[in-house]
């Protein structure tokens, strides 16, 4: 069973194998919450520990003041070999046996840091693809030059798999999938009256249709898109309501447009919020309108929550929704299209509850958090059994002794580092 470890003995040297983590940053995003799933989930089983290359962040602060290891590198700008070599030295310190990286450039760092002869093994998962996303025979170059034979190469959904063949040069044969998964119990269980209490903080009539979308105020999540599809929705539906949970860089932009359409009746700017279970409890459809994704964990919240989604059809959306089976997909800024999901939906209660249970069903199939976690201990023991049999051998070698390869005992520690 998987669960967390007690405080008391998350970070201690144990006889649990060390993995350790190698994230960019641990701030809030879909990669970050799942890191932080990981090492608090799966240290019954493992020692997890994270490194981190530019910014410790909020979830990396909290891990740390709830007893977990966590290592800023303080990456600089470019290939940073010293940041390498400093990941190298904590992973030997702590006997870190596997290196878990999320995102290229931490994967990159993480095989920089063996150098020419390390022989730590990598599990590479790629969460997601910027836009546009450009094949590089550069990095395809490096990529095969750095790989070595006992690393896992997995992409958070198919289309994420298929980029990391077609443009990062990866060997199509290795590269698996393991989909992303969010805690659906949770998403089950909101606050007693949570849809009551939610529309009056935000002074939304009961009657209102409300559009819940949750993400990052970032160019590529496009909320100018949203408001545009809100305004055409409007025109039919006069009582939609779109509220925005979130933050970022284009904050002001998006009141500069609300301003611009008058649509300061008709969209809500909620900030960040940590009660999404709450947030969608109160709403009636799920609304994400990205140019680029890899497999949104807020997506999967929501049809955990059994609220039908209407979403552009880019990166692993195709995957999560089935169009007009758990919601509708559109084009990227397609606001006419996206609009007309809404109208209909808004018009439709029994689709709506016939999409909401179905989304709810597929969520639960698919993108359990649980399921999840089980497949990466799976690859974790893989790695670990093969390295550990490896470490036997070389001692056999080294020592002369002429035992089989199978008469050791595990090795359940192993710096893994140059040399």
């Amino acid at each position: 069973m998987i669960q967390a470890a007690p405080k008391s003995s998350v970070t201690a040297r144990t006889d649990r194998p060390t993995i350790c983590h190698v994230i960019h940053a641990l701030g809030v995003g879909g990669a970050e919450v799942l890191v932080d799933q990981m090492v608090r989930r799966m240290s019954d089983e493992f020692r997890c520990i994270v490194a981190v290359l530019d910014e410790v962040g909020e979830i990396g602060e909290r891990l740390k003041r709830e007893g977990f290891l966590v290592e800023h590198l303080r990456r600089q700008p470019g290939i940073d070999r010293q940041c390498a070599r400093r990941l190298r030295e904590f992973a030997d310190h702590e006997g870190a046996m596997v290196l878990h990286a999320h995102q290229y450039t931490p994967f990159f760092q993480s095989m920089l840091s063996r150098g020419l002869f390390g022989t730590r093994p990598i599990v590479f998962t790629e969460h997601g693809r910027h836009f546009p996303d450009l094949p590089s025979r550069k990095r395809s170059v490096v990529n095969r030059l750095l790989l070595r034979r006992q690393d896992r190469l997995i992409g958070c959904g198919e289309a994420v798999r298929r980029a990391l063949i077609d443009n990062e040069g990866l060997p199509e044969s290795r590269v698996e999938v393991i989909y992303n998964g969010v805690d659906l119990s949770a998403l089950s269980r909101p606050d007693q009256n949570a849809r009551a209490s939610i529309r009056a903080e935000f002074g939304l009539e009961d009657s209102a249709f409300v559009v819940a979308q949750v993400a990052r105020l970032h160019e590529l999540k496009d909320h100018q898109t949203a408001l545009r599809t809100i305004d055409e929705a409007r025109k039919t539906v006069p009582g939609i309501r779109l509220l925005l949970a979130g933050d970022g860089d284009q904050r002001s932009a998006i009141e500069h447009t609300i301003r611009q359409r008058g649509l300061e009746q008709h969209v809500i700017l909620a900030g960040t919020r940590k009660d999404v279970a709450n947030l969608l409890a109160a709403s009636d459809v799920f609304l994400l309108t990205s140019i680029s994704e890899g497999i949104p964990l807020t997506v999967i919240e929501a049809m955990a929550a059994r609220r039908p989604v209407v979403a552009t059809a880019v990166g692993g959306l195709p995957e999560l929704v089935e169009n007009a089976v758990t919601g509708f997909l559109a084009s990227a800024k397609d606001e006419l299209g996206l609009a007309n999901a809404l109208v209909t939906l808004a018009n439709d209660s029994t689709l709506r509850h016939q999409m909401a249970e179905r989304a709810a069903d597929r969520a639960e199939a698919r993108f359990s958090l649980n399921g999840m976690l089980r497949s990466y201990a799976g690859v974790y023991r893989d790695l670990l059994t093969g390295r550990m049999g490896a470490v036997a051998r070389s001692a056999c070698r080294n020592h002369g002794c002429g035992c089989s390869e199978n008469s050791h005992a595990p090795v359940t520690q192993d710096h893994g580092g140059q040399g």
